[in-house]
This record gives structure tokens, sequence and C-alpha cells, in this order.
């Protein structure tokens, strides 16, 4: 690790024990966030990136082993070490077999349990052990090339896997980059269409005066230029699956259109009367407010309801952001560095798999690159405006500029992610008979991180105000308003 002071997720359910040990860890430079249970350690571990996990394998409810499996699955990076009052060979075997590094019995010396964590923390740090190739995404994890495991990602696959079956329109709503064309494919490839074809078109992307053309197609001499029939994605779609993007941008004139077409199941190509029957499932998508768009008037409210008849919403990234480390590992994964051949040498190469053509070639891959905790912390704290397809891009960017590093670090990221200001991890906050002064615990916290963004700039307040995503002056008056 490069950062100098290591955060550890420790879970014991012995109150005393647990205070004991957390206050010896701290005194040498850790950390330490506590847990009492495992599903209290779950609920840190989907909210925070440790570099360390110290659990008892004994716990009510959830275990340490089903705890240190779900660490290691989340983060490939964490150093996982099993405490216990019970320890026997098949429980030290079973819980490294989970993802363990090692096993601690009880009663044991603090040095001792610093001995095993300091020898884990190097040997992970001299052998850059690529973890992530080890942890496989399980395939409960995704859908149709959609990835989460978030509690909005389970009700999203359990919608789309009962959409999928049905014939009925679909209206998908989220962010730029939330991966609406790719819900739209999982329907489709999931349903009953799945053997016809699967046709998207971009609402946006198109001229208003050629998008009726490009859905409708066109007959020879209709305009300028058409030279020749020619279908549209209408006719292209039949019998499978028409994907309409940003449909929200459509003239008057062609919703009308496209309107009949879900009513009457026919059209008519432009420049010609005859009408032409289609069977075809649409499936729109939009990034703006529809219902507001009818209000406004800038949308007809009757096509608005043949098109939201089943409504699928995609959260933004900044609300699963336990879905990040996973969806991290995938794009590493996605994107491997190509060798470095040395200077004046032939090409590396390798046989192509077997679904390559014979005799096909393929370049050798250096192993998937790992991230470091912090780097993870800062990537979990940005707030994504482009969603996954922004994160994608970042991972691909940072891996073509890792320059044969083997962990991508803080410094490696974009200036607007490692310029992040990581939150704190919470500390569970007891409430006494008589209250607490929320206001005053509110105004610590945020005096606390004006403090530290200070420091790190140097007292640079226009730095600092930035790393608070505050204006200059707002956090000026907050400066006066704290003392």
């Amino acid at each position: 690790m490069t950062e100098s002071t290591k955060h550890l997720l420790l879970v014991e359910d012995e109150a005393a024990l647990r205070e004991v040990i957390a206050e010896q860890l701290s005194d040498r430079g850790y950390q330490v966030e506590q847990a009492d249970s495992g599903e209290a350690a779950l609920a840190h571990l989907a909210d925070f990136a440790f570099d360390v996990i110290v659990t008892d394998l004994r716990l009510p409810g959830i275990g340490g082993a089903d705890v240190i499996e779900a660490a290691v699955e989340r983060y490939p990076e964490i150093v996982a070490i099993v405490v216990t009052g019970y320890g026997t060979i098949k429980d030290a075997v079973e819980t490294v077999k989970r993802g363990a590094w090692d096993f601690v019995a009880k009663p044991f010396q603090i040095d001792e349990l610093m001995h095993v964590l300091e020898a884990a923390l190097e040997q992970r740090r001299l052998k850059s052990e690529n973890a992530y190739l080890r942890a496989q995404l399980e395939e409960r994890y995704s859908f149709e090339g959609i990835i989460g495991k978030s509690q909005a990602m389970k009700k999203l696959f359990s919608l789309l896997e009962t959409v999928a079956q049905t014939n009925s329109t679909v209206i998908i709503t989220g962010e730029t980059g939330t991966g609406k064309e790719v819900a739209a494919r999982a329907i489709h490839h999931n349903g009953p269409r799945r053997t016809n074809r699967f046709v998207a078109l971009n609402c946006s992307a198109i001229p208003e005066t050629l998008l009726e053309a490009e859905l409708f197609g066109h007959v020879r001499g209709a305009f300028t230029g058409a030279v020749g029939n020619r279908q549209g994605r209408l006719e292209q779609a039949h019998k499978g699956t028409l994907f309409l993007d940003e449909v929200g941008t459509m003239s008057t004139a062609l919703q009308m259109k496209l309107l009949r077409v879900l009513q009457e199941r026919e059209f008519e190509r432009v420049g010609e009367s005859r009408s032409v029957k289609v069977d075809v499932r649409v499936i729109a998508a939009t990034n703006t407010d529809l219902g507001q768009m009818v209000a406004e008037g800038q949308f007809r409210e009757d096509l608005y309801y043949r098109l939201n008849v089943i409504p699928v919403q995609l959260p933004p990234l900044r609300e699963r952001k336990d879905d990040i480390p996973l969806l991290v590992q995938h794009f590493l994964e996605k994107y491997p560095r190509p060798v470095a051949a040395p200077r004046n040498a032939a090409p590396v190469f390798r046989p192509a798999d077997s679904e390559g053509a014979a005799g096909d070639l393929a370049p050798v891959f250096r192993p998937t690159l790992t991230v470091s905790q912090d780097a993870m912390r800062h990537l979990m704290a940005y707030h994504w405006p482009g969603n996954v397809r922004q994160l994608e891009n970042t991972v691909e960017r940072t891996v073509a500029f890792s320059a044969g590093r083997d962990q991508i670090d803080v410094d490696d990221l974009p200036t607007e992610m490692s310029q992040t200001v990581v939150p704190p991890v919470l500390q569970s906050v007891a409430l006494p008979e008589d209250g607490i002064d929320l206001d005053q615990y509110v105004a610590t916290i945020e005096r606390d991180l004006i403090r530290r963004s200070l420091e790190r700039t140097g007292g640079n307040k226009g730095r600092a105000a930035r790393l608070l995503n505050l204006k200059r002056t707002t956090l000026v008056e907050r400066l006066k308003r704290l003392n």
C-alpha cells in the first residue's frame, strides 16, 4: 500500500474483547471501525473499501466465513484475517479457501496478530497478486451484460426477467450512461423474440428531416437523393424488437405516426400510400422526464401512455456505489494490457482460442491490473455524472496509461476523481435517553472535513472549496459560521 494509514474493520461480538483489540490496533497506526455482528460488517463493507478485515469465526447470525467470502468478493485486494477460539486445521483451511489470508487462534497476544497482519500486507505488496482474475463474476450478479449486486440492481434484474416474457411496450428511463440500450437488449434476448432481430435507432442522432425515412423507409423518388426503395428500421425489426433511444426528441408529426404504429401495427413508407403491416415490439428510452414534457405540451399525451405500458427506471451509479468494485473488476478484465515487446523484438503471439478462425493468432495479454483500496475509495466517493459509461471510460484510460505498473493508485485517476474527498467511516452513534444535539454533531463533521481540505491544499481556500464541491464564497461563509 502507498498510504500510511490502513483502514481496518474489526468484527467481534464480545464487546469488551473488541474494544481492547481495537484500542491496541489503533495504537499501532490502524484506523479501526468496529462491528458486533456479520450483518453489521456487511453493511460497513457496502459503504467503504477497507484495507483489512479481522473477524471472529463464530458470530451470531451471519458467520465469519461468510463475511470473509463477501468481503473478498467485493474487494479482491482486501486482507482478511480470521480470529477464533475454536481454531482447528479444518477451520483454517476452509476459511483460507474462502479468501482469508491467515488464521489466528484465541487466546493470542496482540503482537501475534500484528505479525500476521504485517506479513499478509507485505506479501500482497511484494507479489502484487492478481486477485481480480481469481474473483470471477458470478452469474447471479449479471443479467445479459448488466453488472450489479446492490439491492437496486437485484430488483431491476427481477423486473427485466418478468418484462422479457411479455410483448408489451416498455419505456426505459435513466440518466445518460446508465445502460438503457443494454437493458433493452437484455429484454429482447431473454424474451420470445430472441431469434429475430434487435434494431436500434437513436432518434437524437439523426436530423429530423431524415428520421422519418430512417424509421419507416422510403420508395424511389420520395425525396431528393432517394434513388431506390429502402427498408426502414420498423421493417427490419419485423417479428423482433425496435429500440427507440431518446424518443423524447421526436417531432410532434413523427410522434403521431409512431402512435399509429403502436395502435394499428401498420405504417406507410415515405412517398408511398400503401400500408405495410408489421409485428414488432417497441422499447423506447429517454433521459428526460416525458411526463413533464407532456405537461409542457412538448410530447403527445396519448403516445406517452402508449409507450409507458411497462416503465423501467435505471438507477444512477451514485445511488448504487456498492456496485462500483464489481464494475471496476469487470472493466479491468475487459481491457487487458497487451504485452510490451522489447525494442527490435518480434511481436509476441499465441494461438487464438477455439472460436477463432483456423490459423488465427492473437496477442498475448498481461494479467489485469489491480486497484489499491485507497483508489477504490476515491472511485466510490466520486459522484459519476456520466454513470457506468464514464466509469468504463475511466478504467480503459487508466489501463492505457498504466505504464507497466501492477496497481492503479489515486495518482493514476483523473484529477476530478483523485481530488474527490473520501468521506470518513461513519461511526455508530449511540442515542442516549435524553437525545443528542444533531446540529452540533453535524457541525463537528463539517468542521473536520473543512479542516482536512484546507490542510491538504496548504490553506488555499479556492482549491479546498473545489475538493468539497463548494463555491469559494460558500466555503468562506461556512468558515465564519463555524469559527
